[in-house]
C-alpha cells in the first residue's frame, strides 16, 4: 500500500466561500482535484516546483510524463510560452474549451511541469466552476487528470474519491463532466506544420480550417517506454481497468455467442435484436443509437463499473466513423487493451 499523503480528502461545493479557501489552497502548494468539462484533473500550483512535485506524487506519475497548464485568460498564456499567431488563432476560435496547445516555453516554468522539455503544454478550460477557481487564485494551475497513472480517467468527483481519497486533501465537486474524455493536444512548435499529437473532441478538419493549412491527424504515436512524452496522453499503455479489455471491431451474433459467464461486453449502442446471453455475462451499451458525444459521456463511468464488478474480461465494441469523439474513443481503447508490460502498475491502489 502507498503512503498516504493526506489524512483526509475533503469533497466541497463550489460556493464562494469554498472556493476562496480552495484558492488559498492552492497558492500554499497543496493540490485540488478540479472538473473540467473533459475529466476531473488534479491541480496544482503550475509554477510552484513543490506543487508539482505533489502531483506526481499523489499519481504516481513518472517524471517523464509532462503535465497540461491550465489558464483563465490569454494574458497569462504570454508569461508561459512562445505564442505565435497561429496560436492566437486557433485559442480565438476553441478556447475556452477541450484543446490543449504546445508551444515553446518561457523560463517560468518549472523543468519539473514538462518533464525537462523546452515546451509547455497550455490549456484553457471551459468549466464555469473551474474557471472561477483560477480567476480566484490567479495561479496557471498544472492539471492532469485526477486518477492513479495509468488507470481510467475520472468523470465524477466520487470517481476520484474512489482512487486518491486520502491522498490529496480536497476535491471540487462541479458534477459529471460534460465530454468524458481528455482534451485534442495540438503540436504549434512549429506552427508551419500543426500536427494533432492526441485525439479529443476538436477534429483536426475543424483546426485546419481555422489555420488555413493542413493538420496532420493524429496517427497513434506512441511513446517508447522510458522516454519523455512530449504531451500526456501518448504512451503505449494508459486508461487500462484492472481487469483484462478486449478490443471488438463489431459485435455480431459471433461475439454474443463467444461471451463466456465472467464476460462484460460493451456496445457502443443499443441492439436492435436481442442475443442470448450466458449466465453472469453483462451487456452494456453506451448511446441509445450511434451518438458519439453520449458514448464518450459515458465511456470511463461505464469501464469503472465493469472494473469493480467481478468480471473476468471487459470487451468493448470499437466506434466506427471520423467524428473527432469517434476517433478520441478509438484511441483510449486501444491504450487501454494494449498489454502491460513488466513494471507497469495501473491498479487504483
Amino acid at each position: 500500500m502507498p503512503k498516504r499523503l493526506a489524512t483526509r480528502t475533503q469533497r466541497l461545493t463550489g460556493t464562494p466561500r469554498n472556493l476562496a479557501r480552495l484558492a488559498a489552497a492552492l497558492r500554499r502548494g497543496d493540490l485540488v482535484a478540479v472538473p473540467t468539462e473533459t475529466v476531473y484533473g488534479l491541480a496544482g500550483n503550475a509554477l510552484d516546483p513543490k506543487a508539482c512535485r505533489r502531483i506526481f506524487a499523489a499519481k504516481r506519475r513518472p517524471t517523464n510524463d509532462p503535465l497540461i497548464v491550465h489558464i483563465h485568460e490569454l494574458g497569462q498564456w504570454d508569461a508561459l510560452a512562445e505564442v505565435p499567431p497561429e496560436a492566437l488563432l486557433v485559442a480565438g476560435a476553441f478556447w475556452p474549451g477541450p484543446l490543449t496547445i504546445v508551444l515553446p516555453k518561457k523560463p517560468v516554468v518549472p523543468d519539473l511541469a514538462t518533464s525537462g522539455l523546452p515546451s509547455v503544454a497550455v490549456r484553457m478550460p471551459a468549466h464555469p466552476l473551474f474557471r472561477r477557481l483560477l480567476k480566484t487564485c490567479g495561479l496557471p494551475l498544472a492539471a492532469p487528470s485526477a486518477n492513479p497513472f495509468g488507470y481510467l480517467s475520472p468523470t465524477t468527483a466520487q470517481h476520484v474519491l474512489d482512487n486518491l481519497s486520502g491522498r490529496i486533501p480536497f476535491v471540487l465537486d462541479g458534477g459529471a463532466c460534460d465530454i468524458g474524455v481528455e482534451s485534442t493536444i495540438l503540436d504549434l512548435r512549429n506552427p508551419r506544420r500543426p500536427v494533432i499529437l492526441r485525439p479529443g473532441a476538436i477534429h483536426a478538419d475543424d483546426l485546419s480550417r481555422v489555420l488555413r493549412c493542413a493538420v496532420t491527424p493524429y496517427r497513434g504515436k506512441k511513446t517508447p517506454p522510458g522516454s519523455t512524452a512530449v504531451a500526456p496522453g501518448m504512451l503505449e499503455q494508459h486508461y487500462s481497468p484492472r481487469t483484462p479489455l478486449v478490443l471488438v471491431g463489431r459485435a455480431t451474433a459471433a461475439t454474443f455467442k463467444s461471451l463466456g459467464s465472467g464476460d462484460a461486453l460493451v456496445l457502443m449502442a443499443k441492439p436492435t435484436r436481442r442475443f442470448p446471453v450466458p449466465s453472469g455475462a453483462s451487456v452494456r451499451w453506451l448511446s441509445a443509437e450511434h451518438d458519439p458525444a453520449a458514448a464518450a459521456h459515458s465511456l470511463f463511468t461505464c469501464l469503472r463499473k465493469l472494473d469493480t464488478s467481478g468480471h473476468s474480461r471487459i470487451l468493448v465494441e470499437l466506434p466506427r466513423g471520423r467524428s473527432a469523439l469517434a476517433e478520441a474513443m478509438r484511441d483510449r481503447l486501444t491504450r487501454a487493451a494494449a498489454k502491460t508490460r513488466p513494471g507497469t502498475d495501473v491498479s487504483p491502489e
